[in-house]
């Protein structure tokens, strides 16, 4: 487009305004394959450049630094795909976590299946929402087959059902809201009264069941928080809070047990659970047990884990993110529902423009039973993954996850600086660092010195929390091209930062 040069005007030439035409124009040079290359490029390149494990796994630039970068006025003017690519890569690519990097043992993201990473972009580029079936006529469909598939994992029948969701935060959420329209089943119109049900979880639950009772407006007074042994509910201590409630004449709206907590992976003792939510009904029958699956339902695939979900099946929900151990980009999760019909009734809501009352139409659209309502079609990711590698092949590569934290398990036993703190039931591992000659009472503030100049040193990444009142450091193995080599390096390169982190200590 040529700039409007008047004579007698000084300073830059001004541009004429973008017509219609010339922006449609724009969006139509996009469309091909090779207009896209510099794009599609920027990911394959990654691909194929960080699983070899060169390079650094993270970036040492602060936030405030890589923002002075992005400062930059609003665009008002098109530039030419490869451009934005180069922009992209420079400006922003270079300080990413590398996930696919074999060294990144660090957060409950996956480093993601490519066949389902090429899968997003047909996601996108088809954009359907999956509200309501006419505006997704393949795709609602295909959801209703991969909750079929996921519900026969877990062992229900045919009434079961579920959906797709952002996460195990909203399955959570959900499923809570669905057990709250069992014990308050006028709750949507009247809200939950002066004297509220209470939820009932372990006290290493994860904060998506604390985080639902505030939003539904129990309160968090209302969350009872039965503590744990070896990291996992205790059942005793379960049996005796329900007894409790029940003598002072509270509800109980949820017992809430977890399939692979965040800390340290482990797995609660669901048939136990569910006895203890039996022994303890109410007027309207078993207590209703939700199962927090969302990191450990990969499980289910494996013949070497599967024992460890044994009494899934009892569960009346179950929250499960593909997008952890089934290694899918996000956002993949599934919330599962032993009988379809109450997650209907999670949401009481009427909505004549999107939702027929046409009886097949209610059977097929997920709107009426989703929080969400622009939804993507994230369900074509699972299906593509299961259709490309396979249960089996998906299983194997879970296995191989937790394979990896039990040999490192077996390495840090007997190092003198380490201290693995439990058995790894999943691909998570927790363990103290021992700081030569260091008070113990410096030991919070020293591991968490040694994890921060580790990941900034580039070697590697993991993460830290809080377990039995102490600080210590934590790896979640989520890459399968983590191998031996590289858990031997992560324990070698520990003990280097570490002495430097003990010299500036003193």
């Amino acid at each position: 487009m040529a700039p409007d040069i008047r004579p007698g005007l000084s300073g830059p030439p001004i541009e004429a305004p973008i017509s219609g035409a010339d922006a449609l124009a724009l969006l139509e040079s996009d469309t091909t394959l090779e207009a896209a290359q510099p794009i599609l490029a920027l990911a394959a390149e990654y691909l194929t450049e960080t699983r070899s494990g060169e390079g650094p796994v993270s970036t040492w630039h602060s936030a405030e630094v890589i923002a002075d970068r992005l400062a930059a006025p609003l665009p008002r003017r098109a530039r030419p795909l490869a451009d934005v690519a180069r922009r992209l890569s420079s400006l922003l690519l270079q300080d990413v976590n590398r996930l696919a990097h074999p060294m990144y043992i660090g957060h409950q993201v996956s480093a993601p299946l490519p066949a389902a990473v090429w899968t997003d972009a047909v996601v996108s580029a088809f954009n359907q929402s999956m509200a309501v079936r006419e505006m997704s006529p393949s795709f609602t469909p295909l959801e209703h087959q991969v909750i079929e598939w996921m519900t026969d994992l877990v062992g229900w029948d045919a009434r079961a059902g579920g959906t797709m969701t952002s996460g195990g935060t909203e399955a959570t959420f959900t499923a809570l809201l669905a057990a709250r329209a069992r014990v308050l089943p006028n709750a949507w119109r009247d809200g939950v009264g002066a004297n509220p049900p209470v939820l009932v979880c372990g006290e290493h639950a994860h904060y998506a069941v604390s985080r639902a009772a505030g939003e539904m407006g129990l309160g968090l007074a209302n969350v009872v928080v039965v503590p744990s042994a070896d990291h996992r509910l205790s059942v005793a201590a379960l049996r005796e809070r329900l007894s409790a409630l029940r003598a002072e004449g509270r509800r109980v709206m949820a017992v809430v047990a977890t399939a692979g907590c965040t800390s340290t992976g482990t797995f609660d003792d669901l048939n136990a659970v569910a006895d203890a939510c039996d022994e303890c009904a109410d007027e309207l029958g078993p207590l209703w047990l939700h199962v927090d699956a969302a990191h450990g339902g990969a499980a289910m695939l494996s013949a070497a884990h599967k024992h460890r979900v044994a009494g899934l099946a009892r569960a009346r929900s179950v929250a499960w993110d593909p997008h952890k151990t089934l290694l899918l980009p996000l956002a993949a999760g599934l919330l599962l529902m032993r009988e379809e019909h109450d997650l209907e009734r999670a949401f009481a809501q009427q909505a004549p423009y999107l939702f027929n009352a046409n009886l097949d139409a209610k059977a097929w659209d997920m709107g009426p039973r989703s929080f969400q309502c622009s939804r993507r079609a994230d369900v074509l990711k699972v299906w593509v993954a299961f259709e490309r590698y396979g249960a089996d092949a998906l299983a194997a590569l879970y296995e191989r996850l937790c394979a990896m934290a039990v040999h490192l398990h077996g390495r840090l036993a007997t190092h003198a600086q380490f201290t693995p703190l439990h058995v790894p039931e999943s691909n998570i591992l927790c363990f103290a660092w021992n700081p030569p000659g260091a008070d113990a009472a410096d030991r919070d503030a020293l591991t968490d010195a040694l994890r921060e100049r580790y990941n900034r040193s580039g070697r590697g990444w993991i993460t830290a929390t809080t377990l039995d009142g102490r600080r210590v450091l934590r790896v979640t193995v989520m890459n399968p091209r983590t191998d031996l080599a590289q858990l031997a390096a992560l324990v070698e390169g520990l003990v280097a930062e570490g002495t430097q982190v003990i010299r500036h200590h003193r």
